[in-house]
């Protein structure tokens, strides 16, 4: 489910890289989906969870910035998205995730796989093009 296609890339070696790391990330999600019931999976919901919040600053940082220095039309509207994931884990955490571990995994799981086709194949290849015409 969370494997690397040809397709996902962008054409910058940079952002594939970030974007790989949040397909790990799911790939770790969905290992811990596939444990049983009985084992409790609260550490681990709550690690990926802290990576997952790192991995936004980190990645959304790099890319909204890279799109300020070329003055990318859309920004704002790039940003935004990028806010829905933010808000997405501050929700998460505010939920009971220790009595509804195995919902809160799959939602998590499924909103990650529609994030990275609605997202990274859509929005991310619209910039990309953008930034190789202006030879990035």
């Amino acid at each position: 489910m969370f494997k690397w296609k040809e397709n996902l890339s962008c054409g910058i070696e940079e952002i594939d890289n970030q974007h790989k790391q949040l397909l790990k990330l799911g790939s770790e999600l969905y290992d811990i989906f596939k444990l049983d019931d009985e084992h409790d999976k609260y550490d681990d919901i709550m690690e990926i969870l802290s990576k997952l919040a790192d991995y936004t600053v980190y990645h959304f940082g790099y890319e909204e910035q890279l799109l300020e220095t070329y003055e990318y039309p859309n920004l704002e509207s790039h940003k935004k998205q990028h806010q829905v994931l933010v808000v997405k884990i501050q929700d998460l955490l505010k939920q009971d995730i220790d009595s509804k571990q195995s919902s809160i995994t799959m939602d998590l799981m499924m909103f990650i796989a529609d994030w990275i086709e609605r997202h990274i194949l859509g929005s991310d290849h619209q910039y990309a093009s953008f930034l190789i015409e202006k030879g990035v």
